[in-house]
């Protein structure tokens, strides 16, 4: 691992990082927030997922969670949206190819070779944080995101819930199968087969017998994506089916910029925090 940056902050460490990624095979950067801690202390991670265009620079730059994390004691991890490079395919659109990789594991050519950020996400990089970054309990997770990471964060936290212990987003693509942007990013890395996407949408996933506890949802009501690509109401339909705790505030007057995220990022970390802090008492009392 390769240190690119490391920057004070809020009594912790803002660093920005690359390595070798052999589920891209492709150099991949990522960012990581540790916050001041006691000696001997081991902190629990909040994984946050980008979206469309994005990289981790986004929300490292705009995200304003540092402050969060120093109170209650997160490490924040923020990986890439997906692979990069001149030999890695792309698309001259801004939602497909790269920084539009979509958390999935692509089976059709040219995008299978590197575009495999379902395995990175939930496999390589957790690997890579536990080796490298000692102070962090991979036993006390949580994940979050925003549009296409809000998609990314409700699907592996949907496919992995004994693992994450808290699941959030800001305005997901909370459909991929009922919105132009799932259906074109679907189909392109998947193939045309329907019942393949599946495992890549947090509705059918629900549908499907995947469940959670609770799950939180920011929305903001001035949102030029809300009604053709986010389709929040389908989210809601499906965790009342399925008796899921679904808290999805609408944000009155709110975009889908970074300043709809860093108002409400401080109140989706409090609320990992506590569910965090809920799991290790947990954890302590039955040791």
């Amino acid at each position: 691992m390769e240190i690119l940056s490391t920057n004070k902050a809020h009594g912790g460490i803002q660093g920005v990082y690359r390595h070798a990624s052999e589920a891209t095979g492709t150099d991949m950067t990522f960012s990581v927030f540790v916050p001041g801690h006691v000696e001997g202390a081991r902190l629990p991670v909040v994984w946050y997922l980008s979206g469309l265009t994005c990289s981790h620079a986004n929300v490292t730059e705009k995200g304003e969670y540092r402050a969060a994390c120093a109170e209650h004691g997160l490490i924040f991890v923020a990986p890439d949206t997906s692979p990069r490079g001149e030999h890695v395919p792309d698309d001259e659109s801004y939602d497909f190819g790269q920084g539009a990789g979509f958390y999935v594991d692509a089976t059709e050519d040219p995008w299978a070779e590197h575009y495999r950020m379902r395995s990175y996400i939930e496999d390589e990089l957790p690997r890579l944080i536990a080796a490298e970054f000692p102070k962090a309990d991979l036993t006390r997770e949580s994940i979050m995101g925003h549009s296409m990471g809000g998609h990314g964060a409700l699907t592996i936290g949907l496919r992995n819930p004994d693992r994450f212990k808290a699941v959030s987003a800001f305005a997901p693509i909370a459909a991929p199968l009922d919105c132009p942007w799932g259906e074109k990013a679907l189909s392109g890395y998947l193939g045309e087969d329907r019942a393949a996407w599946r495992g890549y949408d947090a509705c059918a996933l629900i549908a499907d017998g995947h469940t959670v506890s609770e799950l939180l949802v920011d929305q903001g009501t001035d949102d030029e994506f809300l009604e053709e690509q986010l389709r929040p109401e389908l989210l809601e339909q499906a965790c009342a089916e399925a008796g899921i705790a679904l808290t999805l505030n609408r944000r009155e007057g709110y975009d889908h910029s970074y300043y709809f995220i860093a108002s409400f990022m401080a109140d989706h970390l409090a609320w990992h925090g506590e569910r965090l802090a809920e799991d290790a008492a947990a954890s302590d009392k039955g040791a």
